[in-house]
């Protein structure tokens, strides 16, 4: 005989069985698309020029890396007005969900030996009201000190935080959508911190507006892309 009980169990179960069917994504979102990240980011412009290496991903997990990220780009940028060389890491993943999410530096950096100082939120100026919320932080190892700027891409979002980045993969899912994602690194060693700040902060956007138009977006989203070429 059916109680009210097994009613009201029964109701429940099928709730949570409605919910769990509501929150599984069914649509693939990737801004990159089936283009190659490296073929979409400049070697050459104004007055920078880039070389490649393979070492930029460290520190890293070489099997976790492959694991999270269907592409990475390693370059360092040099500027023949002068200044220090300016290491990049782009890293992308097509897929972002509770498995597979981009490992941010504050979180990826301790555990390969590094103390991360002056860890803050900042935006990089692109152009005139467009900019990029981004992190500035300074990871310090016995022998080596890295000044970092980046950002991350997760679909249309750019979370500063973690826990930004948590929520945004939350409501990506909840649309019922798989997001890419993007970590953009840029990183200069062993030099004065404000120094490699602005000269970080004169390379991205100078980087960024190089790229051809339809293709920005990849990097800081279709919204600040769209921004952007108003103004370019």
């Amino acid at each position: 005989m059916t109680t009210r009980r097994d009613l009201l169990v029964g109701s429940l179960c099928l709730g949570g069985a409605g919910a769990a069917y509501a929150l599984q994504p069914r649509r693939r979102i990737s801004l990159l698309g089936r283009r190659s990240l490296a073929s979409i980011v400049p070697y050459r412009f104004g007055s920078y020029t880039a070389r490649d290496v393979s070492d930029l991903v460290a520190p890293r997990e070489d099997s976790l890396a492959a694991t999270l990220y269907g592409q990475t780009v390693g370059r360092v940028y040099s500027s023949s007005s002068g200044g220090p060389e300016i290491m990049m890491l782009l890293a992308y993943g097509d897929t972002q969900d509770d498995k597979l999410q981009l490992h941010r530096p504050e979180i990826c950096y301790p555990f390969f030996g590094y103390a991360i100082y002056d860890n803050r939120p900042t935006e990089i100026a692109l152009s005139q009201g467009v900019a990029i919320p981004g992190r500035s932080m300074i990871a310090r190892a016995p022998d080596r000190q890295e000044t970092i700027l980046y950002w991350s891409r997760l679909g249309e979002y750019l979370p500063m935080t973690h826990l930004q980045q948590q929520e945004d993969r939350l409501a990506t899912a909840m649309r019922g959508d798989i997001a890419d994602g993007v970590l953009a690194r840029f990183s200069v060693a062993d030099a004065d911190p404000a120094a490699s700040i602005a000269a970080m902060g004169n390379l991205i956007p100078a980087l960024i507006k190089a790229m051809a138009p339809n293709t920005r977006d990849v990097l800081i989203g279709s919204q600040r892309a769209d921004a952007l070429a108003r103004v370019v």
